[in-house]
Parts: C-alpha cells; sequence; structure tokens
C-alpha cells in the first residue's frame, strides 16, 4: 500500500518556512520584475499602515472564533510571505471581500483577488422585461 505525501509548497525552491525566516530585500530578489520595482522603491505610507495593522492584529482571533480580519482599501500592496494565513477584506469599491491569503498567492497584488466589475448577468425576456409588456392582457 502506497501512501501518497502531500506536495510541499515551494516558491522559487525555498519552503513558505524559509520565505518567513528570510529579510524583506532576500524575498524582494526572488519576486517578478513588477513587483521587485515596486518593493525596491520603498513601502507608500498606506502600504505600511497595512503592515502595521496586519502584525498588530495577526494570531488573534474575534469572540466567535474566527480570525481577524484587516481591512483595507489598498489594493496595490504586494502579498508577502508574512502575510500567508492572514484573512484581509479587501475594498472592491462597493464592498469588503474576505481573502486569506495562501503561499500560491505571493507576489500578486491584493487587487488581483477583488474584482470591482462583475459579470454582467441578464434577465430572461418575458412578462415584465419591457414597458411595453404591461398592457398585454392576461388570459
Amino acid at each position: 500500500m502506497t501512501i501518497l505525501a502531500r506536495k510541499i509548497f515551494k516558491y522559487h525552491n525555498y519552503t513558505i518556512e524559509e520565505l518567513k525566516e528570510m529579510s524583506l530585500d532576500d524575498i524582494i530578489k526572488l519576486l517578478p520584475s513588477r513587483q521587485r520595482r515596486s518593493l525596491k522603491r520603498g513601502f507608500l505610507p498606506r502600504q505600511q499602515a497595512v503592515l502595521d495593522k496586519m502584525r498588530k492584529l495577526k494570531g488573534e482571533e474575534t469572540e466567535g472564533g474566527r480570525p481577524t480580519v484587516v481591512r483595507t482599501h489598498c489594493r496595490d500592496m504586494i502579498v508577502l510571505p508574512e502575510m500567508v494565513g492572514t484573512t484581509f477584506g479587501i475594498y472592491n469599491g462597493k464592498v469588503f471581500v474576505e481573502v486569506t491569503f495562501t503561499p500560491e498567492m505571493i507576489g500578486c497584488y491584493f487587487g488581483e483577488f477583488a474584482p470591482t466589475r462583475q459579470k454582467v448577468q441578464h434577465g430572461d425576456p418575458g412578462m415584465g422585461a419591457t414597458r411595453s409588456s404591461m398592457f398585454v392582457p392576461l388570459k
């Protein structure tokens, strides 16, 4: 009988534990060029506020046993290894979309997980679909 081992996530040949122990400069070297360029310039004040809030609330739970949600409007923040496992409420222009970050999301922008536009789903045509259907006699 063969026991299947769960595949261990690796980002550029580093496990999530190794990534969490690395310095920010070492992590930046592993990211794609757009994210690397953005992080080399430093964090904007709103991005730094998100990081500080996340570090303060990390590990805390609400009275219902659910993890604390860090709510933010900052959609241009990049997911870092220390954010894995944390739940964020990312604003999409209408509501805060709750996203729990997994290791596969490292290097992506927050905005990718809270789409601002939804797919249009039109109703079926028929009674009540137009103004002219108000005057059709019912049988």
